[in-house]
């Protein structure tokens, strides 16, 4: 497995996901446009590993697992400040 592969996966990835996220608009948009997003990209990492570079699988799995941990900070963090379930 090449550390570039892996850089590589990464960026495309973030970049992937990025995009998506902007169309939300609301917090409950970009929740649902990063999953949907996220989960593309996994059924694409798990493709990869299979009949591909399992170096930019790698990359592609740690990128959208990072966008989901902030997706998911964001809502709790909206949560602590309104008191209520942003979601």
């Amino acid at each position: 497995m090449r550390p570039s592969a892996v850089l590589c996966g990464a960026i495309a990835a973030g970049v992937w996901l990025l995009a998506f996220g902007t169309f939300g608009v609301t917090l409950r948009g970009y929740l649902g446009w990063t999953l949907l997003s996220g989960g593309l990209a996994w059924v694409a990492a798990v493709l990869l590993s299979a009949r591909g570079d399992r170096g930019v699988a790698v990359g592609v799995a740690a990128a959208t697992g990072v966008a989901w941990a902030v997706a998911t900070l964001s809502v709790f963090a909206e949560w602590a400040r309104m008191g209520a379930w942003p979601v």
